[in-house]
C-alpha cells in the first residue's frame, strides 16, 4: 500500500542548542529549529511551546526592527516570517508562520499562526492518515508482544491523542499524546489536529471560517442538490422466505440512519458503480467498512441501529434476515442526491477580439452518476433544482492595434445592448378544436444590435444569460362544437298515433349557436309517438298536419316562407331603392331558420346549419329619371337641413318581445319594434321614424316543456232526484 510520507515521534523532543547556551544581549545570536511533529518549533525560549502555549524569542535581534509587522497593529512584534512547509502532501495539512517580540518578551498577543494547506484529497490508496500512524508501531512491542494497530474510535475528551486498538481484540491504548498535524480530529468532520489541539475548520478547508456543508454536502449550499428520504417497512419474513430487501439507498447518499427493532437481523449488499458486489451480515457491534464506506453498528437485545455520515461510496441493498417469528420494524430516513443536477460550464469565447467584450457561461444538465451530459427536461423535472442564471464577464480589455491605442469601455446596456431573443410569430393551430388541443409553433433566434442600431442573427449562447422563450405550445385546447338536441314537444294527437318534434342546434364550448357539427350525425329531429288512449272515432285518412288549422297555417307559411323542416334560407322583403331617382340598390335580410312542424314555429340558426347556396341579400334597382333644378331657395335647402337632422335624431328599436303564444310545447314571442328618439330614449309615434329602415320581423321561441297529459271531458249523465 501506497502511504503518504511522515516522521514518526516515538522517543521523547529532540532539542538541537548551539553551543553558548548563555550570552550577552549584544552578542548577534542564531536559533536553528527542529520540526517536531512536522510542525511544533523548538530551541532555547523562554516558556515550552505545549498545549495552548506559544513561543517568545529568548533574545532580542535589533536588525529586524525595520521589518515591524503592521498586519495585526500589535505593538513590539516583528514582522511575520515566510510559511513552513506543509506537514502534509494531501489531505489536508497545516503551515505555520513566526515572528518575534522587539520588547524583550512583554508582547501582547502570539508569535506563530497557522494556514492549512495541502488540501486535495490523497488517493484512495492511501488509505486513512490516522490508521498510518497506528500501523507505524505494528513493529513495536508492546509489553513484550507485537500488534496490528488500528484507530480507536472517537474520544471526544482526547481527539488529537494516537489512541490505537489492537485489530481483532479489546485492547486500546494512547500511543502517542499527540497526532501528526493535519490529522483529523474525527473521521466524519474537516477539524484539524495541530500541535495536539483541535482546531476548528470549515468545509472550505480555512482554518475558523465556520463554512459549514449542508446535508447535501454542498460546502455552503442551499440543500438543493438532495432529497430528504424517510419511512419504515416491515418485511414479514418466515422460515420459507427468510430474505427480504427492505431498502435501496444509492450512491452519494448521506447522514443514513436505520433503526430494526425485532429479531430480524440487517444484511447490507455493496454495488459498486463497477458492478462489484458485497454482502455483508452485521452480528456484532463494531465500526464496519462495507463498499468502501465506514459505518457504526450498535446491536442491543430487541433494537439494532445503524448509522453513517457518508457519503455513501457504494449502493446499499439492505435486507433483512429471518430472525424469529416476531415482525420486525424497520425505520430509515437518509439524504439522497439529485441525480441530474446543474453544472455550470466554462466561460464561452470572448465576444471581441480587443477592445474590450463580455463572455458568458451556462448550465448544463448532468447525471452525477455517469457524469454525462443529458438534455435539460431531466434537470427540469426537479423543482429543487434551478439552473444557475448564467455569469457575465469583461474579456479581451487590450486596445485594438488600428485604434488610437485606447477605446473607452461602457457598460453593456448603454455602449452595446446585451444580445436578446427574437420571437417569430405563432403559426396557425395544427388543429380547429379538441380536448387535448393541437400544436402551434414559432421561431427564436438570438439575435445582436450594433453601434448603428442594425440587429443580425448570433450563436445561441450569447442570449444564454435570460431564458430562451417557447418555441411549441399547446392550442385550441377546448371540446369541439356538438349536436345538442332539446326536449321532444307533446305527441300532435291525444290518442293513437301522432308525430312529435325537437329543436337540434350545433353549440360550441361556449355554449353559443355556430356552425362546424358534422352533418351526418346530426340527430333526427321528428319522430313516431304514441298515446296509449283508445281513440273514439274512426282514424280519419287524413294525417294532422293537413287538418284545420294545420292546413291553414301551412298555406300562411308556404305563402310568406320557404322554412322546412329542415335547415333553409329564408329571405326577407327587399328594402325600398336606395334612391327616389335613378340607379340604387336594394337589400334584405337572409336567416338560416328550421320549421317546427308541430308548433309552426320557426328558429334561427347559425348560417353553417343551411348547406345550400345562400340567396343574394343584394340587387340593383332603378327609379325614374332625375330632373335637374338650377335654382333652389335657401328655404329650401333649410328645410332639407331640418329633415336630415330630424331623420338622426329619432330611430328604430327593439323593445322587447310580445308574450309567449303558448304556456308549453314551444310557443312563439316576437319582437316589439318601436320608433324613439336618440337623444331622450323615449317612445315616440312611429310616423317620425323612416318606414323603409324599420327592421326585420324577429321572433324566438318559448315555453319548450311539454304539456302535461290531457284527459277526456264526456257529457253530463241525466240529472236524478236526490233520495233522503
Amino acid at each position: 500500500m501506497k502511504m503518504e510520507s511522515f516522521i514518526l515521534w516515538r522517543t521523547v523532543p529532540i532539542f538541537l542548542l548551539l553551543p553558548t547556551v548563555q550570552c550577552s544581549e549584544s552578542q548577534s545570536q542564531t536559533a536553528v529549529f527542529l520540526p517536531e511533529f512536522a510542525l511544533l518549533p523548538q530551541g532555547s525560549f523562554m516558556e515550552d511551546a505545549t498545549e495552548d502555549q506559544f513561543l517568545t524569542y529568548r533574545y532580542d535581534d535589533q536588525a529586524s526592527r525595520t521589518t515591524r509587522s503592521d498586519e495585526d497593529g500589535d505593538i513590539g512584534w516583528d514582522a511575520w516570517g515566510p510559511w513552513s512547509d506543509c506537514s502534509r502532501t494531501c489531505g489536508g495539512g497545516a503551515s505555520y508562520s513566526l515572528r518575534r517580540c522587539l520588547s524583550g518578551g512583554s508582547c501582547d498577543g502570539k508569535n506563530i499562526r497557522y494556514r492549512t494547506c495541502s488540501n486535495t484529497d490523497c488517493p484512495v490508496e492511501s488509505g486513512d492518515f490516522r490508521a498510518q500512524q497506528c500501523s507505524a508501531h505494528n513493529d513495536i512491542k508492546y509489553q513484550g508482544v507485537t500488534y496490528e494497530w488500528v484507530p480507536a474510535p472517537y474520544d471526544s475528551s482526547a481527539p488529537c491523542a494516537l489512541r490505537c486498538q489492537a485489530k481483532g481484540g479489546g485492547l486500546t491504548i494512547e500511543l502517542a499524546p499527540k497526532v501528526l498535524d493535519g490529522t483529523r480530529c474525527r473521521a466524519d468532520a474537516f477539524d484539524m489536529c495541530i500541535s495536539g489541539i483541535c482546531q476548528e475548520v470549515g468545509c472550505d478547508r480555512q482554518l475558523a471560517s465556520g463554512a459549514r456543508e449542508d446535508n447535501c454536502g454542498v460546502c455552503s449550499g442551499d440543500g438543493s442538490t438532495c432529497q430528504l428520504v424517510r419511512g419504515q417497512a416491515i418485511p414479514h419474513l418466515t422460515p420459507e422466505q427468510s430474505l427480504k430487501t427492505v431498502l435501496e439507498v444509492p450512491a452519494g447518499s448521506r447522514f443514513l440512519r436505520l433503526n430494526a427493532k425485532g429479531p430480524d437481523m440487517i444484511v447490507i449488499e455493496a454495488v459498486s458503480l463497477q458492478g462489484r458486489r458485497d454482502e455483508t451480515i452485521l452480528v456484532s457491534t463494531g465500526s464496519y467498512v462495507i463498499g468502501n464506506t465506514s459505518l457504526d453498528f450498535q446491536r442491543g437485545a430487541d433494537r439494532q441501529t445503524l448509522r453513517t455520515h457518508g457519503p455513501l461510496n457504494s449502493d446499499y441493498i439492505i435486507k433483512m434476515k429471518y430472525g424469529g417469528s416476531k415482525d420486525t420494524l424497520v425505520q430509515f430516513l437518509f439524504y439522497q442526491p439529485i441525480r441530474y443536477q446543474w453544472r455550470e460550464t466554462d466561460f464561452f469565447p470572448c465576444s471581441v477580439t480587443c477592445g474590450g467584450g463580455y463572455q458568458l457561461n451556462s448550465a448544463e444538465c448532468t447525471d452525477i452518476r455517469s457524469n454525462q451530459i443529458l438534455p435539460e427536461h431531466y434537470c427540469n423535472s426537479f423543482p429543487e433544482n434551478t439552473k444557475p442564471t448564467p455569469k457575465l464577464k469583461e474579456c479581451n480589455m487590450d486596445p485594438c492595434p488600428e485604434s488610437d491605442g485606447f477605446k473607452e469601455v461602457m457598460p453593456y446596456d448603454h455602449f452595446q445592448p446585451l444580445p436578446r431573443w427574437e420571437q417569430g410569430p405563432w403559426t396557425q393551430c395544427s388543429v380547429s378544436c379538441g380536448e387535448s388541443g393541437g400544436w402551434q409553433d414559432r421561431s427564436v433566434l438570438c439575435v445582436e444590435e450594433d453601434t448603428l442600431g442594425l440587429f443580425s442573427q448570433v450563436e445561441e449562447w450569447k442570449c444564454t444569460h435570460s431564458p430562451r422563450p417557447v418555441t411549441r405550445q399547446v392550442c385550441n385546447s377546448f371540446v369541439c362544437p356538438q349536436w345538442v338536441a332539446m326536449e321532444w314537444s307533446q305527441c300532435t294527437v291525444t290518442c293513437g298515433h301522432g308525430l312529435r318534434y325537437r329543436v337540434v342546434l350545433c353549440i360550441d364550448h361556449r355554449g353559443q349557436h355556430i356552425g362546424g357539427c358534422d352533418a351526418s350525425l346530426k340527430p333526427h329531429i321528428k319522430e313516431d309517438c304514441l298515446v296509449p288512449i283508445a281513440c273514439q272515432k274512426p282514424r280519419e285518412s287524413l294525417p294532422v298536419e293537413a287538418k284545420v288549422p294545420w292546413l291553414k297555417q301551412a298555406h300562411e307559411l308556404e305563402y310568406h316562407y320557404t322554412a322546412t323542416e329542415n335547415p333553409t334560407f329564408v329571405p326577407g322583403p327587399w328594402s325600398p331603392c336606395s334612391t327616389t331617382c335613378g340607379p340604387g340598390k336594394q337589400t334584405r335580410e337572409v336567416k338560416c331558420r328550421v320549421l317546427l312542424s308541430f308548433t309552426k314555429t320557426e328558429v334561427d340558426l347559425p348560417e353553417g346549419e343551411c348547406v345550400e347556396d345562400r340567396p343574394q341579400v343584394e340587387r340593383p334597382c332603378y327609379q325614374e329619371s332625375c330632373t335637374r333644378v338650377t335654382d333652389i331657395s335657401s328655404g329650401l335647402q333649410t328645410h332639407a337641413a331640418s329633415f336630415i337632422q330630424t331623420e338622426e335624431q329619432y330611430s328604430w328599436d327593439y323593445r322587447g318581445f310580445t308574450a309567449c303564444s303558448a304556456t308549453c310545447a314551444a310557443g312563439k314571442q316576437t319582437a316589439v319594434v318601436r320608433c324613439v328618439n336618440r337623444k331622450q330614449g323615449e317612445e315616440v309615434e312611429d310616423s317620425l321614424c323612416d318606414s323603409s329602415s324599420r327592421p326585420s320581423e324577429m321572433i324566438r321561441i318559448c315555453n319548450p316543456e311539454p304539456c302535461p297529459a290531457r284527459g277526456r271531458v264526456q257529457g253530463f249523465q241525466t240529472c236524478h232526484p236526490a233520495t233522503l
